[in-house]
């Protein structure tokens, strides 16, 4: 049985994820920003079998590394990742909203944060391949505009969360090379179209799949092996935005996103 990390427990899909992992036997890591949601959870599925709590805020990147820290600390058998945690469109008509560093927020969360969890867990998970990343993407990718990352011009709710999952499914991809031979897995899925969560319905759109319809995907590439380097659309193996297969383009994001973390 594995050692499974999952950011975004509290509800939505990472709550059902979270349930259907702990059942199966494995032990499961749960995240969460609320400290007191996320320990309600824990002792919940501590009744199904064994979780342990964590607790930060991903629109803050320091808080992001400890998280890394306090996992590798306490769990340095963790063999999987599921990056799960992630910002919707927003409230029809919303404006621009920034991170606690700065950052547009979609971008940081559903992007930066995942980079910088998954770069600071790779020696763990490396010492314990053969081990798997999960990314949580979307099947709604718009290329990010490289001279103008944090969308300050033009600015959409829409259009800052499709970007920022261009950005993650490109980035799977280049992580995915970079990983090649280690036994390291590292995929990305867009689970189900405007599943019954929170941020769906925030965005003011009326669901067409429940967390239930979108869990069996991330659950196959947590647990079985179905290769590295790919794009899932569910269970099944899609293509992703053509433009997050360009070299040029992947190149280029890696520059950009390191710019972005050193600021």
């Amino acid at each position: 049985m594995s050692t499974i990390l999952i950011t975004g427990t509290t509800s939505g899909l990472g709550r059902h994820l979270a349930f259907e992992l702990v059942r199966a036997g494995h032990r499961v890591l749960a995240h969460g920003r609320d400290a007191g949601r996320t320990e309600r959870l824990v002792a919940e599925l501590r009744a199904e079998g064994e979780a342990d709590a964590f607790v930060a805020d991903l629109a803050s990147l320091g808080q992001v590394r400890q998280l890394a820290a306090h996992v590798a600390g306490e769990h340095p058998e963790l063999d999987v990742l599921i990056n799960n945690a992630g910002v919707g469109f927003g409230a029809p008509g919303a404006g621009r909203e920034v991170s606690a560093d700065g950052h547009e927020l979609r971008l940081a969360v559903n992007y930066l944060a995942p980079v910088v969890l998954t770069r600071d867990l790779l020696p763990v998970l490396r010492a314990n391949a053969p081990a798997r990343i999960v990314n949580v993407g979307s099947a709604g990718q718009e290329p990010l505009d490289l001279d103008d990352p944090e969308l300050t011009r033009g600015y959409d709710g829409r259009r800052a969360y499709w970007r920022s999952k261009f950005a993650l499914a490109a980035h799977t991809f280049t992580l995915a090379e970079e990983l090649e031979g280690t036994g390291v897995s590292v995929n990305v899925l867009h689970p189900a179209t405007y599943m019954d969560t929170g941020m769906v319905r925030e965005g003011g759109v009326s669901p067409w799949n429940t967390v239930a319809d979108g869990a069996p995907g991330v659950l196959a590439l947590a647990t079985r092996d179905m290769g590295t380097g790919g794009y899932f659309d569910g269970t099944s193996r899609a293509r992703a935005h053509e433009g997050t297969y360009d070299p040029g383009v992947r190149e280029r994001l890696a520059a950009v996103t390191d710019q972005l973390l050193k600021l």
